[in-house]
């Protein structure tokens, strides 16, 4: 077999299906790229039992067949070619020859007769949307997964479409986030999708709110095509946790402050924790201030900024990661802090969008 493509084209496609490659598998075939040409395409494949990642690229040639690179190792040789031309030539040993202009490299390849076959996206339900929509649904969610294995399920995140609405739910034991958009759906519909295939696609999906892309969603896999790649993914199987009604209708504090303030005061906090000194932060909100202790073995803070608060006076205790992870991800200049005591969740919700709320459960205080 001969071909020649791009450099351009080529490096991009390796890079990208090769975050689905497995680094160390008992089937040495995973740990490369499937490589398939036909027509005037090659299709790359990475491929982990989980993540799957494929895209087309156009190529010249007049063979077919299929053949596995390295995945490293395709990669590093492409991206130090030295022209935008490359040719590669396989002969029926699996040896391969890449070129361009004077420079050669020669490798081997395997053969792709053990290599499993991805889902098939046919007779599964299509949905479409915005792709800068879906990329903002899941950065706004995807930190509150869990990473612990004592529940799977709560390692991905829930697609959850009920009358029009889809709502992204993320859940690790210790806060809850929820984003929630319309969507063009008529049927009711709820899958879990493991939070790696997520990241995957987030980092594909593009900021243009003129671009769509398509999930095509079956019983055990869900497919997301975008901008010409396909990621596959198993689905996380078991009954997610009932988030609603962990979400609170009713407080008594609520406190309105500048989302960017809230974020410096905590991240200054923040220079005295790391693992080995994990103190909380101590809040307390009164007369519209809202002041801000730490202290650990490495120092103390003190720390306040002005804020609206209506109720209540609280003094209540968080992991400080937990309390800014979302103020990170909204939008809105200004913040609602929602309390009912010093003992139960803080809702967080933006000003002036009722569509993401996330909630993070707070910490016992010991007395100072």
């Amino acid at each position: 077999m001969k071909l020649k493509c791009s450099k351009t084209s080529l490096y991009e496609a390796i890079i990208n299906v090769s975050k689905a490659v497995s680094e160390r598998s008992s089937l040495p075939s995973l740990e490369g790229i499937k490589c398939k040409i036909s027509g005037t395409t090659m299709e790359l494949t990475g491929y982990n039992l989980e993540i799957g990642i494929r895209t087309n690229i156009s190529v010249v040639t007049q063979d077919s067949g299929e053949f596995i690179l390295n995945a490293r190792l395709f990669g590093d040789i492409v991206r130090k070619m030295p022209e935008e031309d490359i040719y590669i030539e396989i002969n029926d040993n699996y040896q391969v020859t890449l070129s361009s202009g004077v420079t050669t490299f020669n490798m081997s390849a395997i053969s792709s007769e053990d290599y499993p076959e991805l889902p098939d996206k046919n007779n599964s339900e299509e949905i479409v949307f915005s792709q800068a929509l879906l990329k903002s649904m899941i950065n706004q969610t995807i930190f509150a997964v869990a990473i612990t294995d004592m529940k799977p399920i709560l390692k991905g995140e829930l697609f959850e479409i009920e009358n029009g609405m889809l709502s992204l739910v993320s859940i690790d034991g210790y806060r809850l986030a929820v984003r929630q958009e319309p969507i063009k759906y008529n049927d009711n519909i709820k899958f879990v999708v493991p939070a790696k295939a997520l990241v995957e696609v987030a980092k594909l999906l593009s900021d243009d709110e003129e671009d769509n892309c398509s999930m095509f969603v079956s019983s055990k896999h869900i497919i997301f095509e975008i901008n010409g790649y396909f990621v596959y993914s198993r689905l996380l199987e078991g009954e997610f946790h009932p988030y609603k009604s962990a979400i609170p209708d009713t407080f008594t504090t609520e406190v309105i402050a500048d989302r960017r303030n809230l974020i410096d005061t905590l991240e200054r906090a923040m220079l005295l924790i790391n693992e080995r000194n994990p103190s909380p932060v101590r809040c307390y909100f009164e007369n519209d201030i809202i002041k801000v202790r730490c202290s650990t073995s490495m120092g103390k803070i003190s720390d306040e900024i002005s804020a609206d608060i209506a109720g209540p006076v609280i003094e209540i205790g968080f992991k400080c990661k937990y309390f800014l992870d979302p103020l990170k991800v909204i939008d809105d200049d200004k913040v609602k802090l929602q309390m009912s005591g010093s003992l139960l969740p803080m809702k967080i919700v933006p000003c002036d969008d009722s569509n993401y709320t996330f909630l993070v459960l707070p910490v016992r205080l010991s007395k100072e």
